[in-house]
């Protein structure tokens, strides 16, 4: 089977390239090879070295390769379209360098979506004039990071953005060309939003170019969505819980992969608060462990 199984920075809290409590890419590269897996994500640009040599031997280093990465920024802002900018073209040039294929776009948190993550029926929505605008916006991003830099670009519904519900993200997929934008498709953030991953799936597969591996506990899920429990504090909560922990089919899951064909990386992203006592080579060793008990191989 032609499934590759990778990790990613966001397993060791890391989510913005700056934040002071990241630990050090050198260790993250280190502990990733160390659980196991063969191949990581970039994280934010700018987290791991964008020397390409330097990147390079790192990676070469730990025997890893480099997946993809992702432009987690506000998409949904037109006053912050340089600074979007300026992720994707940085993010699309280090991939480019180290043969990645996935640039993943996701819309970051909205302070006016926020208090309504995992409440589609309660969530502000964007008129009709704001929403062609957003969606142009993904759209200048899919096509340069497919046609300027020969990348698969892949749309990624996020809690507490505007690209947060099953419908917002159907209604995009059908407003921009599957020629330009494919779907990085996350099982957790999916079952976060209210909906189910394997529907999901089972209507999309076609479609679906990369998946992010992440399971909900469901007991977390209903306490934060009844509290309107911000999206980082639920991470600190725990509601990204081990694989196979959690209300996620893996094992439907990785049938519809295996029935459709699907071929290349799905990466592990347990997103999780990088201040908490837990051991990020644990939960990743366990995860892979997991996904090896199901059938997945690296």
């Amino acid at each position: 089977m032609s499934i590759r199984i990778g990790n990613a920075p966001c397993s060791w809290g890391v989510e913005f390239a700056n934040d002071p409590r990241n630990p050090a890419w050198e260790t993250v590269l280190q502990q990733c090879a160390a659980a196991g897996y063969k191949g990581i994500e970039l994280g934010p640009v700018g987290f791991m070295p964008e020397d390409p040599a330097q990147l390079a031997d790192a990676l070469a280093k730990h025997d890893l390769e480099l997946i993809g990465g992702v432009v987690f920024r506000a998409f949904h802002d037109a006053a912050q379209w340089d600074d979007v900018m300026d992720g994707a073209v940085r993010t699309c040039k280090a991939l480019k360098a180290h043969g990645a294929q996935h640039l993943v776009l996701i819309d970051s948190i909205s302070p006016r979506r926020a208090p309504t993550a995992g409440r589609a029926a309660e969530a502000e929505q964007m008129d009709k004039a704001e929403w062609a605008a957003y969606r142009d916006r993904l759209a200048t991003i899919a096509k340069l990071g497919t046609e300027d830099y020969g990348l698969t670009v892949g749309i990624h519904a996020h809690a507490a953005g505007f690209m947060d519900f099953e419908p917002e993200l159907e209604r995009l997929l059908d407003e921009v060309d599957e020629s330009i934008l494919k779907i990085c498709f996350d099982t957790g953030h999916h079952s976060y939003a209210g909906f189910d991953p394997v529907a999901f799936m089972e209507r999309h597969i076609g479609r679906i170019s990369y998946m992010h591996f992440k399971d909900i506990d469901p007991v977390v899920k209903a306490d934060v969505i009844a509290k309107r429990t911000g999206f980082y504090e639920a991470c600190g909560q725990g509601i990204f819980c081990n694989l196979g922990q959690g209300d996620v089919n893996f094992p439907k899951v990785r049938e519809l992969l295996v029935a459709n064909g699907f071929k290349g990386w799905c990466t592990v992203e347990q997103d999780c608060d990088p201040t908490l006592d837990v051991n990020p080579v644990d939960d990743a060793l366990s995860n892979r462990k997991y996904l090896e008990s199901i059938g997945f191989s690296n």
